[in-house]
């Protein structure tokens, strides 16, 4: 039986990209939406993804395993494809781990989350680095009627982990791994250790 899942939220339009992240070449032969599925994967995770009608294609490159959710009016907000992929929960969950399609985490990142729930079963598990409140964040079962109530306009996520912040387990990583934000080209090409196309 699958205790934890997580929703991978790749519905965004990626205006600052200016090409869909979902599909942007990562490591080991990987997109960085099949990248992250895969090691969701690898963790015994189940990866919720969610798509916008402009990028459901992407989910084709999702291996076996994942569940493909389209969220028809991905123009609402990340909000919007939370509580989309929130509906795809089956009663038996413990954990929920929610992430953005543009931050790529090794599989040792998730092992290490699923580790520190297991200690004690907190309410949240958060990565950091130098004290620093990093991504993913896995939620605990006891979590989910707040995350039913999230709302943009009361900072969404970021008002259940004030709330919870006593309580939460965070995780030292031992790399900024845990902070990388892949929202603009700048920091894509950066993470690559390369250069864009056409520059040196």
């Amino acid at each position: 039986m699958t205790l934890h899942y997580a929703i991978v939220l790749a519905a965004g339009f990626s205006t600052r990209m200016g090409s869909c992240k979902a599909d942007l070449p990562w490591r080991d032969g990987h997109t960085l939406l099949s990248y992250q599925v895969t090691n969701f994967l690898r963790a015994e995770i189940v990866p919720i993804v969610i798509l916008g009608t402009h990028n459901y294609s992407s989910g084709q490159y999702c291996p076996p395993g994942s569940q493909i959710l389209l969220n028809p009016d991905a123009s609402r907000g990340k909000i919007s494809s939370i509580l989309t992929g929130l509906q795809a929960l089956p009663d038996s969950f413990l954990t929920v781990t929610i992430s953005s399609v543009d931050q790529p985490r090794s599989l040792q990142v998730y092992e290490g989350l699923l580790q520190a729930y297991q200690v004690d079963h907190p309410p949240i598990v958060a990565p950091s680095y130098n004290q620093k409140i990093g991504h993913p964040l896995l939620f605990c079962r006891s979590i989910l009627p707040h995350l039913w109530h999230i709302e943009e306009a009361k900072q969404g996520l970021r008002a259940i982990v004030t709330r919870f912040s006593p309580s939460i387990r965070f995780v030292e990583w031992d790399s900024a791994e845990v902070l990388q934000d892949l929202n603009s080209p700048a920091a894509y090409w950066q993470s690559k250790g390369e250069f864009p196309p056409g520059t040196k």
